[in-house]
């Protein structure tokens, strides 16, 4: 009779999980808008009031700094006086950096489903502020640090013209050549807030593997011992992740270190491996900001400077040229081919004449800047999708576990697991 009961038991709670897959697996905004909101709001809820308990309990000098702060910031922003300049200086720097950090942690948070706002925001700046400073022959085009492509706010020297900054400072006989080593310190600090926002990003995924080895479980996202391959994609990044736990007796610093430093879209499972496999948070954390804020930003302003300042591309160029010249009959046609292409790219580089102001100019109604924007707040959305589902989805698991936990408990199979126990 209790083999018959324990099966029965056995029955339904294998039942019960299906039907609880299946309702997270349905919870999505497309097909249950309101009820993947209301569990979103109720998540936002509990984390806000855990946070308020632990500070209240826990932070106490915290809370007392952070209320001086407050009032001491809302007392020079309502008092006026010589230090208004100041603190609206202040401000503007606050704001840059906040924007820039938060575009790096957009990039890396979300297990590979951030926004990719190093090719929406940070490579487009470098680019155009390059190409604005060969075209000006001067690198000193801000008005100031911060002036940045930011939040409904474009940088200014974008629309200016070339003689409002002055005569050129950078020429050579071949035309404008601006030093790579002068462009990279005018936009190394946006750069390298980006990098530490993307170091901030990674520290979600340590942090719940370090709590789920601290309670004990593992993390489905590391266990590939029963993945399906499929597609060539998969197959490849399966074979990436068995690479990484077959190796992770070798994580330390240096490791870590050289995995942040370049681009590298599996860095969240070596985070989750540092926090199952128990590596200190300091040593993770370091490693991960040197590699990311420092070496990887580096690398990639350095490419992105180097082709939109012709170096990188006039290094490819003579190695075509010396290899084209080798090729019986195109000796004699490079030199008109090659005089017709520095044409075009002089063209192309040159400072555009400025437009007087009783001529109009026609405007297509369907920009460049339009179809951009578009792009990215669609990206935006799809983000924000993701981030609601996932909320969603982790509050139910949670609710559903704690569902069954309570039916176990009263069981008849527990109780007459009890009974047997007290009868031998």
């Amino acid at each position: 009779m209790t083999r018959f009961l324990g099966l029965i038991v056995i029955i339904f709670f294998a039942g019960l999980r299906e039907k609880h897959e299946q309702e997270l697996e349905n919870l999505t905004l497309t097909t249950q808008p309101f009820k993947t909101l209301k569990l979103f709001i109720f998540a936002v809820i509990q984390y806000l009031k855990r946070s308020i308990l632990y500070l209240l309990t826990h932070g106490g000098w915290f809370m007392l700094l952070s209320t001086i702060l407050l009032l001491s910031g809302v007392l020079l922003i309502t008092i006026d006086g010589p230090h208004e300049k100041h603190v609206k200086e202040l401000h503007q720097y606050f704001q840059f950096g906040l924007w820039w950090v938060a575009l790096g942690v957009a990039s890396s948070i979300g297990l590979g489903s951030g926004l990719h706002t190093f090719v929406l925001y940070l490579g487009p700046h470098i680019a155009l502020f390059t190409i604005k400073a060969m075209q000006c022959c001067r690198v000193d085009i801000k008005s100031s640090p911060y002036d940045t492509i930011q939040l409904k706010r474009r940088p200014s020297w974008l629309e200016k013209d070339c003689s409002e900054f002055g005569p050129p400072l950078f020429s050579s006989l071949h035309g404008s050549r601006v030093p790579l080593s002068s462009i990279l310190p005018q936009v190394q600090l946006e750069a390298i807030l980006w990098g530490i926002g993307t170091a901030l990003g990674e520290l979600p995924p340590y942090f719940i593997s370090r709590a789920a080895r601290m309670s004990g479980s593992n993390l489905d996202v590391i266990d590939v011992s029963s993945a399906e391959d499929n597609g060539v994609i998969a197959t490849h990044v399966n074979h990436l992740k068995r690479w990484f736990l077959s190796h992770s007796q070798y994580l330390n610093f240096l490791t870590i270190l050289v995995l942040a430093s370049v681009p590298n879209p599996l860095f969240d499972l070596a985070g989750i491996m540092c926090g199952q496999f128990g590596i200190p948070f300091w040593e993770f954390f370091l490693a991960t900001l040197i590699g990311k804020a420092v070496i990887k930003t580096h690398i990639q302003t350095v490419f992105i400077i180097s082709v939109c300042n012709n170096q990188l591309l006039d290094l490819i160029e003579n190695k075509l040229i010396w290899v084209l010249s080798l090729v019986p009959g195109f000796a004699s046609v490079l030199p008109n081919l090659i005089t017709k292409l520095h044409a075009v790219r002089d063209k192309y580089m040159a400072t555009p004449h400025p437009v007087p102001s009783h001529v109009k100019v026609k405007k297509w109604d369907l920009s460049f800047t339009s179809i951009w924007n578009t792009v990215v707040w669609l990206m935006i959305i799809n983000f924000f999708i993701k981030i609601v589902t996932v909320t969603a989805q982790s509050y139910l698991k949670k609710q559903q576990d704690r569902e069954l936990a309570a039916l176990k408990n009263k069981s008849p199979a527990s109780s007459s697991d009890d009974t047997d126990h007290l009868s031998r």
